[in-house]
């Protein structure tokens, strides 16, 4: 058991490495091509459907962006899911001088609903598209990115297409926190297998954005069934998934910015909310992977600590240092797609253990029935097993 701890573990880690190095290119691949499409004979029009909840010192600067589009046909609805800042004042000012603004103030959300699910479904009811694009209030769009993003969709006869943004990070704890997520579905979920194979389970969305056509999202019943899900955009995903519709990824990195958090507090509690949400409340596979993860960065690291600190025989050293440099390619490839600064990709320890300790944080809260958003109390989840 010793030896198979030391060495024997690290050739196997290797080996998995590899096949995930092969997943991340072959996923990179997919992304691009998404964008390699002639654009259609004709653009439908879309609604740009964005849900707000003070979000003061973002929304003016989101809605400039929309409202910049170089895009044929598209209307912009902004929907004041009841801030107490100057969220709403600033949408009602904008508003008055951009036609192409309108502007909703949201109702409370019935029992049982996630505040953002039923400001998207009533969204949703007042769009006027064919298309309906879900972004949210703390992204940033290039004026091409509609019209990329809509091609794309046809091109690939998709019914929801999504990607990844570009994410702005101002402190240590968003930098290694912020871009995980994104970095775990480029390096785990193999998209050449997930698009053909019926498991909901591979499929992904990311809500920074989201375009949907409008038969495919009414026909998984759209945000009304979200009910309290905390990751909506996953439930939507699968709900794709299962109804035998079609999603895509593309590469928009360079098209949407968004900074997810003001702050690396408001990172970790986010993430805190969300982990255990993202497994559905499954406990053994949320535990194995987490721990999984620990062992496949970590264990290299130590080995070659010890074998350094003993003095042992180069030969003795080469495996782990592989594995250390195949980890380096794991994080440096990801993030140089997702526009994350590479030099982060150095510091892959801490943002595994950053992580791991968010993990364990999202457990408890979960159990204990401890989860907020935005100042309103989530309902305590039902958990599995498996």
């Amino acid at each position: 058991m010793i030896t198979y701890l030391t060495r024997d573990l690290v050739v196997d880690l290797i080996f998995f490495q590899i096949v995930v190095l092969m997943v991340i290119l072959s996923n990179i691949v997919l992304l691009h091509h998404a964008r390699r499409h002639n654009p259609p004979p004709s653009y439908p029009k879309v609604s740009i459907l964005v849900p707000a909840r003070n979000e003061e010192n973002n929304i003016a600067n989101c809605i400039r962006s929309l409202l910049e589009q170089d895009y044929p046909d598209f209307e912009v609805l902004v929907l004041d899911d009841q801030s107490c800042d100057g969220t709403l004042a600033i949408l009602q000012g904008m508003a008055d001088s951009r036609p192409g603004l309108k502007v909703l103030a949201g109702s409370p959300p019935p029992e049982g609903r996630l505040g953002k699910n039923w400001a998207c479904f009533q969204l949703a009811q007042a769009a006027q598209g064919d298309l309906l694009l879900f972004t949210d209030a703390d992204t940033v769009h290039r004026p091409a990115s509609l019209c990329c993003m809509v091609t794309a969709l046809a091109g690939e006869d998709a019914d929801l297409l999504t990607g990844f943004p570009r994410q702005e990070m101002h402190t240590w704890m968003e930098r290694l926190l912020v871009p995980f997520f994104s970095w775990a579905v480029l390096c785990f979920n193999p998209l050449c297998l997930a698009y053909r194979m019926d498991l909901p389970v591979l499929s992904n969305a990311v809500g920074q954005m989201m375009l949907f056509r409008r038969e495919g999202y009414q026909a998984i019943g759209g945000h009304g069934r979200s009910g309290s899900s905390i990751v909506e955009d996953l439930t939507l995903a699968r709900r794709i998934k299962a109804a035998g519709l079609r999603w895509r990824v593309v590469h928009v990195s360079d098209l949407v910015t968004c900074r997810m958090y003001p702050g690396g507090q408001e990172a970790f509690d986010g993430f805190s909310r969300n982990y255990f949400a993202a497994f559905d409340f499954r406990l053994l596979p949320y535990l194995f992977v987490f721990l999984w993860l620990a062992v496949m960065f970590w264990q290299p690291l130590i080995l070659l600590a010890v074998l350094f600190s003993r003095q042992v025989p180069t030969a003795r050293l080469v495996e782990p240092i592989v594995c250390v440099g195949l980890s380096l390619l794991l994080w440096f490839i990801p993030y140089l797609e997702l526009k994350v600064h590479s030099g982060l990709g150095i510091l892959y320890p801490f943002t595994i253990l950053v992580n791991v300790l968010v993990a364990f944080r999202s457990l408890l809260l979960s159990l204990s029935g401890r989860l907020t958003w935005k100042g309103r109390t989530i309902s305590r989840p039902k958990w599995k097993w498996i």
